[in-house]
């Protein structure tokens, strides 16, 4: 992805030290001390402008999120886009969300194992050649990354439009050993759950009639338990 920004962006991000972290490692082990709280933390790899991770926390104010990207525009506009939603509310600064500027393939420097309880891939880069595979950001490497961040009630939450990067993740989350549930070819067939989120390239995608497919990875064994029992529930097995 190549952005141009806008002059002066380092120092406009510098001065916005309530909302955004430019150094993350530094936090490493201390994000529900930063918080001031001891809620479930909740990370966006990937945010792009940020629509998702901002009306995510406008929505679950007993959640804390964080949105993760590498380019510094992107932070940049995700900043906006959060304090768009949060003002009318009288919040000048979300008060459960981070924006961190960093590369997802050092994560594990920037949290501490099980310091996490969700993980969202939001239409991730699907990059579709075979010999670039391993850059996908759900290729067993990353994987082994989320399940040592990710807590007791761990989960991934993927949304993509590629039907490729799809299949690929189902085949790598099943390879994992990881027990995958909601899964859709096509979320929105039946028109657009008022509860749910979407970023800014689903709602451009299902603008022009392409299919979002989802689904959810469980990681964590209480998280399986749960899952389970509900399960045994709904089938009287």
């Amino acid at each position: 992805m190549r952005l141009r920004g806008r002059k002066g962006i380092r120092e406009s991000l510098e001065g916005q030290t309530d909302l955004v972290i430019l150094d993350p490692r530094s936090h490493k082990g201390q994000w529900s001390a930063l918080f001031g709280n001891d809620h479930p933390i909740h990370v966006e790899f990937g945010m792009g402008k940020g629509q998702f991770i901002s009306q995510m926390s406008f929505k679950y104010p007993d959640i804390n999120f964080i949105g993760v990207d590498m380019y510094d525009e992107l932070v940049r506009r995700a900043g906006e886009k959060a304090r768009a939603v949060w003002e009318p509310a009288g919040h000048e600064t979300p008060p459960n969300l981070k924006l961190a500027l960093a590369n997802i393939n050092y994560a594990e420097e920037v949290f501490e194992p099980g310091e996490l309880e969700r993980i969202y891939l939001n239409f991730s880069d699907p990059w579709p050649k075979g010999k670039h595979a391993r850059r996908r950001l759900t290729h067993p490497r990353f994987l082994d990354k989320y399940r040592g961040l990710l807590g007791p009630l761990g989960e991934i939450h993927l949304k993509t439009d590629s039907r490729s990067l799809f299949e690929f993740s189902l085949n790598a989350f099943a390879d994992f050993g990881l027990q995958m549930k909601n899964i859709s070819l096509d979320l929105h067939a039946d028109g657009i759950n008022e509860e749910h989120v979407m970023t800014e390239y689903e709602t451009k995608f299902t603008g022009r009639g392409v299919n979002i497919h989802r689904c959810e990875a469980i990681v964590g064994a209480e998280a399986m338990e749960r899952y389970q029992a509900i399960r045994m529930e709904k089938y009287r097995l």
